[in-house]
């Protein structure tokens, strides 16, 4: 598989996943990962800005690909044949990407914690 088609695949797979939260048939303990890696995927922010050189595409590149494939294959056949066909349906008809408030709201938290955490190491010395 080549990397455009590669790419392709991974981007309907992590909105398959975003419908694999709605599925009546999807596992509840395979739900937990899916907020948070679909929360993410679909976050108007990013934990790692791009601006910052090489780590900051890591995060796109290799980790939020990686997480998918690792839900993708964890939800029943099924569920995700049947994610995957409301993806490429979705895709074919030209919706924009979906937003997640939610992830944006989970990044800004882990940035406070980190300041927070920073701040008293600051403080403390």
């Amino acid at each position: 598989m080549d990397f455009k088609t590669w790419m392709r695949a991974a981007k309907r797979d992590g909105l398959a996943l975003w419908f694999a939260l709605r599925h009546p048939l999807t596992p509840t303990w395979i739900k937990a990962g899916l907020v948070l890696v679909v929360a993410y995927a679909l976050s108007p922010i990013d934990l790692i800005p791009d601006f910052i050189p090489v780590i900051g595409y890591l995060d796109e590149a290799l980790l939020l690909p990686l997480a998918v494939g690792v839900l993708a294959r964890a939800l029943p056949a099924r569920v995700m044949a049947d994610c995957r066909s409301q993806a490429e349906q979705w895709l074919a008809d030209g919706h924009a990407k979906p937003k997640m408030v939610l992830g944006a709201v989970l990044i800004c938290g882990v940035w406070l914690l980190a300041l927070a955490a920073a701040w008293s190491a600051w403080a403390g010395h």
